[in-house]
């Protein structure tokens, strides 16, 4: 029976010839992710257990950017706690203020996940890496650990679902568009423990930003994984970055799927995702009109330099709607740079924006934008469950940059094409 790319790389990790679906495999750990969230349990329980060494200082990455710069005084403790853990085991891979990012961002863009790997991650949206072909997933705090002192973890063997992806997409037709229909699609729990695992010409057509939002959130469709084949666009945009030996994985002519999702994506329109589910989406043609107060822009969805390159093209010349508050936050300090020598961080702020340091802030309702009783707020982030960006009367509208560009010149829900023609509120 043949194998997927996640079957593939599990199967290597353990030391296998092959694997199954449903299979508990022990597998090894190229790299084990935290935040300054996750970190410090992980800390406590790693001294709980009496462990007094790590498998490797290498393969460890913390980054500090949930709570970051400090919100509060516990905020600061949590960070110190991760600073000592660095610091006492030498761990090469720790950002702070004024080097880090959001982590799903900088990880890429630092070089530390590559085809063929196995990472896993505090955090739910580790994996974001499988649009570079490795296999990579959240775990709990205790997991990470262990991780951190073994180089080992568990894992049951997902099945796959194919997600075959055709034509190209249109203009304003970007990567959180793709995501944002499929799990509209599926469902939340569509793909329950299972690998989302990417295929089909129109993958060509995605940039790399493209892939790492769609991979990003295949959580929010209860997915184990999300995965993409390495092709041209992964060997370019891995060049330069890692310099260690990967191993690029394709499935096999006879690979198990439970099934095939197949999406146009010439047929696709931007999309949203209304309150409060990542799957109760609406084209953005059937959600406009709806008033905001807050538009972010930023988060480990869609901080990247096309991103904000998308979001400011429509802002150029235009300002955010009188009671509108737009928060833009670039998701690493590269892209910040790159953000500010291309006029982008002018343009934003020229336009009525605020810009933030690299920081998860708003996501998740910590600080830098939190929405207060009865607002509403269209977010580039991943996540719209109540009470997410602040008070559980407050919404989240999630959607691209384009259509979160657009809405904050309208001041409400808009389609990016009516904008850039000349039609304003």
């Amino acid at each position: 029976m043949g194998m997927t790319m996640t079957q593939k790389i599990l199967a290597k990790h353990a030391g296998l010839a092959s694997v199954t679906a449903g299979q508990l495999v022990e597998g090894r750990l190229d790299l084990v992710l935290g935040n300054d969230i996750t970190t410090p349990v992980a800390i406590t329980e790693f001294d709980k257990a009496g462990l007094t060494q790590v498998f490797d200082r290498n393969k460890i990455a913390i980054v500090l950017d949930h709570y970051t710069p400090c919100k509060d005084i516990k905020a600061a403790q949590l960070c110190a706690q991760a600073r000592s853990f660095a610091q006492r085991f030498g761990i090469t891979h720790f950002y702070d203020v004024g080097q880090m990012g959001v982590e799903h961002a900088l990880i890429p863009e630092k070089g530390l996940a590559a085809p063929g790997e196995v990472i896993t991650g505090a955090d739910s949206h580790t994996c974001t890496y499988g649009a570079l072909g490795a296999f990579s997933t959240g775990v709990g705090s205790t997991d990470m650990a262990a991780g951190m002192a073994t180089g080992l973890a568990w894992f049951k063997v997902p099945s796959a679902i194919k997600v075959t992806l055709t034509g190209k997409p249109g203009k304003y037709v970007s990567g959180k568009d793709v995501v944002l229909h499929l799990i509209g699609e599926i469902g939340v729990d569509g793909a329950l423990y299972q690998s989302l695992e990417f295929a089909g010409d129109g993958v060509a057509e995605l940039t790399m930003d493209d892939r790492f939002t769609i991979a990003n959130m295949a959580i929010e469709a209860g997915a184990k994984n999300g995965i993409f084949p390495v092709d041209a666009r992964t060997r370019a945009y891995l060049k330069g970055r890692v310099d260690r030996p990967w191993e690029a994985v394709e499935p096999d002519a006879d690979a198990v799927y439970e099934r095939e999702v197949i999406i146009d994506l010439s047929a696709l329109r931007p999309t949203v995702s209304l309150p409060h589910l990542p799957s109760n989406t609406k084209t953005v043609d059937e959600a406009a009109g709806m008033s905001i107060q807050q538009v972010v822009i930023g988060s480990c969805t869609n901080g990247r330099l096309k991103d904000l390159q998308e979001a400011a093209d429509i802002l150029k010349g235009r300002q955010v709607a009188k009671g509108v508050r737009c928060i833009v936050i670039p998701a690493t300090q590269q892209i910040y740079m790159d953000a500010m020598a291309q006029g982008l961080i002018q343009t934003f702020i020229e336009s009525g924006c605020a810009v933030s340091t690299p920081t998860c802030g708003p996501c998740l309702g910590g600080h830098m934008g939190v929405l207060a009783d009865g607002e509403r707020a269209v977010s580039t982030t991943n996540r719209n469950f109540v009470g997410r960006m602040g008070p559980v009367s407050s919404e989240i509208i999630l959607a691209s940059p384009a259509v979160a560009a657009a809405s904050a010149v309208v001041g409400v829900i808009a389609d990016p094409e009516t904008v850039m023609g000349g039609t304003q509120a």
